[in-house]
Parts: C-alpha cells; structure tokens; sequence
C-alpha cells in the first residue's frame, strides 16, 4: 500500500512538472514530435520503396539464350548448374517452337510481321529463363554463364548484359542506399531528441535544485526524488507520440485526396497511405514505445549525472 501511494505521488509530482515548466515542455514536445514524426516518415518510406523494389525485382529475369546445336543433356546440364548455384528461383526452358508461338501470340496486331514469320524458318532461339532469389545478388549466376563451356552454349550475351544489366544493378544501389538513409536519420534524430530533453531535465533540475537538497537532507531516496523527472519524460513522450500520429495521418488524408496519381517515381503514395491506416494500432504503439524509451532514457542519464545518484545495491 505505501508503495503505491509513493508511486501515485511521484507521478502527480511528475505531472506537475510538466504544467510548472510548460515553456520547456512545450518545447521539448515540439522536437520530440518532430523526431518521432521524421522516424515515421522515413520507416513508412522505406517500406514503401522496399514493396516497389520487390515488385520490380519479381518481374526481373534473365534469358539465357541457346545455339540451335545445343542438345537436351547440355540444356538439362545448365539447368542443373544455374539451381545448383543457390540465387536461383525458378528456371523456364523456352523451346524453339515455343519461342516463335509466344512472339506471333505477341504480335498478333500486326499482320505483316505475321505474314513475313510465315515466309521464313524460325529465327528464334531456345531460352532458358532464370528468375533468381535477389537480383541483387547474381555473382555466382553472372560467373557460371561466362565460363568457357557455357558460352559456346549461347548464341548472343544473355540479357544480363548491357542497359538491362545497368538497371538491375542501379536497382540494387539504389535499395541499398534508401535503407542505410533510413537508418542514419532515424539514429541522428533521436540521438537530437536525447540531447534535447536531456538539457531539459536538466535545467529543470538546476531550478529546483534547492528543493531537492532539502528533500534529500529529510531522506527522501533516490527513486522518489528521480521518479518524477521520468514520469515528466515519459509523458513528453506520449505526447509527442500522439501529436505525431495524428500529423501523419492528416497528412496521408491530405495526400489521398489531393493527388491523382497513385505514385511519385519509385515512391507508391497508394501503398505507403494504405500500409499506414492497415497497421495504425501497431505503428501507434511502436510511436508511444519509442517516444517513451527516448524519454525515459534521457530523463535516467539527466538525473545520474546531475544530480549524482549512486546505484544502490
């Protein structure tokens, strides 16, 4: 019971904090709210350029393109090799009939490409099609199709080569880049936000500082003088938690409704304000966690170190 009653007292005396140093708080809130907004941001657009990239990446193959002397053991043998190498999905075998059946069902619009296929034998190759696991990753695939005894099985470079290779390759980068952004922004801001809560709590200590020598000359212990700076920056937290969430979705409203076009180059505005409202109540208990730990963190560091707490045993 007399735990209870300390720790009713130490969280109206936090919440108290909060309305005597409104100025400081007002502050601090505004920048949380800018940090945990910012996180937000730069999560939801990561995750919407990783589902662009995905479904850029499922729609890249490569085609492996055959010699009309290559045999059915040579084709089986290069497609035992290519799934042997472990960055290969799926592998397609495109027979030379079926080549040319799949580009007249192609053309089917144009009647004088029809009628010019129907006068000649068929130009197309064999392929073999390779759907790998990451385009980001083909080293082994790029390795085994220049070996010496694979390429005297092609009849032209397989279409990993030349623009398309360049695109795949700028794919990769550009993932790459995206996700290392996301996670040095989402570090510097709340290393921004500690600082700043942490100067906070600690001006709201040097204010007080007489009142907490006397409460320490009367015996009051380290947890009933620290509890309320941590209360104060927990709620500083919540606040900015919510502020946030409620920017972000005023946002996506606004978005949603004044935008036509269901995307900006790789950014998909559709899938980003889709995949925010399917999972609000989890990115909205990941916003009070993450605004409540910088809070708290904070308010521990302030507390130990300026006012010099000794951690009991």
């Amino acid at each position: 019971m007399k735990a209870l009653i300390t720790l009713w007292r130490v969280i109206k005396s936090g919440t108290q904090n909060v309305l005597r140093n409104a100025t400081l708080a007002v502050a601090a809130i505004a920048v949380m709210t800018i940090t945990l907004t910012t996180v937000l941001f730069l999560y939801i657009v990561n995750i919407t350029f990783d589902n662009t990239i995905h479904q850029i990446n499922a729609k890249i193959d490569i085609s492996i393109y055959l010699n009309d002397q290559v045999t059915d053991t040579q084709t089986n043998n290069l497609i035992v090799q290519l799934k042997h190498t472990g960055e290969v999905q799926s592998v397609q075998y495109i027979s030379k009939s079926q080549a040319l059946a799949l580009y007249i069902q192609q053309n089917s619009g144009n009647s004088q490409l029809q009628s010019a296929i129907a006068e000649t034998n068929n130009p197309l190759p064999a392929t073999v099609i390779v759907k790998p696991i990451n385009p980001s990753d083909l080293g082994q695939i790029k390795n085994l199709l220049n070996e010496p005894q694979i390429l005297v099985l092609q009849s032209d470079p397989s279409s990993y080569s030349g623009s398309l290779k360049t695109a795949i390759d700028r794919i990769a980068k550009t993932t790459t880049v995206f996700r290392e952004i996301g996670i040095i922004g989402t570090v510097v801001f709340a290393v921004v936000s500690m600082l700043i809560i942490f100067n906070t709590i600690r001006i709201a200590i040097f204010n007080r500082r007489d009142e907490l020598t006397i409460m320490r000359l009367l015996g009051a212990s380290n947890w009933f003088i620290r509890g309320p700076y941590i209360v104060e920056s927990t709620l500083y937290g919540i606040i900015s938690a919510l502020v946030s969430m409620l920017i972000v979705n005023s946002i996506f409203y606004t978005v949603s409704n004044s935008f036509q076009a269901n995307s900006l180059g790789l950014l998909n505005l559709g899938y980003a304000t889709s995949y925010f409202r399917r999972n609000l109540i989890w990115i909205l208990l990941i916003q009070l966690g993450l605004g409540i730990l910088i809070g708290a963190v904070s308010s521990l560091i302030a507390t130990r170190r300026y006012l010099k707490f000794k951690t009991r045993k």
